[in-house]
């Protein structure tokens, strides 16, 4: 992954607000911070599948980093 990419995503985990980021189930987490990302930038269909596997990766960390 792109890590311009890798930084926009963190970034927007750190600054949205955590009872949005703990109100969505996964799927929802996942679509919501894609449509974020992609809102600010064009992603075509490869970054957009790759995105997505990474953030479902790692949705118990941004559920951490949310708490905290």
């Amino acid at each position: 992954m792109n890590p311009h990419l890798l930084r926009q995503l963190w970034a927007l985990v750190e600054q949205s607000q955590s009872h949005r980021i703990l109100s969505l189930d996964d799927n929802s987490l996942v679509h919501w911070l894609i449509d974020q990302v992609s809102g600010e930038r064009s992603l075509d269909t490869v970054e957009t599948a790759n995105l997505n596997c990474y953030i479902r990766s790692r949705i118990p960390l941004i559920r951490d980093i949310a708490q905290s």
